[in-house]
């Protein structure tokens, strides 16, 4: 067989990419697999965090801000510690993001408070001089889906096997469950806002999306890695 192999070059060079491509994904997806693995500790999105989310993709913040810290100095002094493939183990689509008018985000909890964030997100320049950032005042007056929000984190529970209602983690419950939670949880975020309106918004049962993308922006970082609760 390889003597004839030998005389024909191009099934020659068939066979050789063919064992190639094989060596190669054994060689690789073992350790793909590792580094793919969620981070020991890294709890996954509350449901409040999980609205916040799909609230930053609906204003559509991935389009100039990134949230993928490459491993340089120039960055890691700016940003705070490279990103790690685990640390997105629970990111469905992922929001690395390509471009940066805006720093990149996926520290911003470890060093923005809940107080800036609802400054910054009113009037950007009240915080940040010479911002281009444009204000998001509607988001202080619509109010967040919980329901929507419910059924994707119900479906990564599902469907993709995210481990919440697990032991020290975050619960999900039924869905009276999760709103009593969703709601505790945004009412810390309220009263660290210290905004009259949202204030009075949320006594009445409502979240403004604010109060959800504040949550889920302070999710952003080291605090990910620490289960809910402890």
């Amino acid at each position: 067989m390889f003597h004839w192999l030998e005389k024909n070059p191009f099934f020659f060079s068939l066979a050789f990419v063919a064992v190639f491509s094989i060596a190669g994904l054994v060689e690789i997806l073992p350790g793909f697999a590792k580094t793919a693995r969620p981070l020991e500790g890294l709890r996954p999105y509350s449901v409040l965090e999980t609205a916040g989310r799909q609230v930053y993709i609906e204003e559509g913040c991935y389009n100039c801000h990134s949230q993928l810290i490459r491993p340089f100095k120039s960055e890691t002094d700016r940003y705070g510690p490279y990103s790690l493939s685990g640390e997105y183990a629970y990111d469905r689509p992922f929001l690395w993001g390509s471009k940066r008018t805006g720093p990149d985000l996926h520290r911003v909890g470890d060093i923005r408070s809940t107080d800036w964030h609802a400054n910054h997100m009113w009037e950007p320049t009240s915080v940040v001089p010479g911002s281009i950032m444009p204000s998001y005042k509607p988001l202080y007056s619509s109010k967040t889906d919980f329901d929507t929000a419910y059924a994707e984190a119900y479906t990564q529970k599902v469907v993709f096997g995210v481990p919440y209602d697990t032991k020290g983690g975050v619960e999900l419950g039924s869905v009276e469950q999760a709103k009593a939670n969703f709601l505790k949880e945004a009412g810390v975020i309220v009263a660290d806002m210290n905004d009259p309106k949202v204030a009075e918004a949320y006594k009445k049962g409502e979240v403004p999306k604010i109060v959800a993308l504040i949550a889920y922006l302070n999710s952003l970082g080291q605090s990910r890695r620490v289960a809910q609760g402890q």
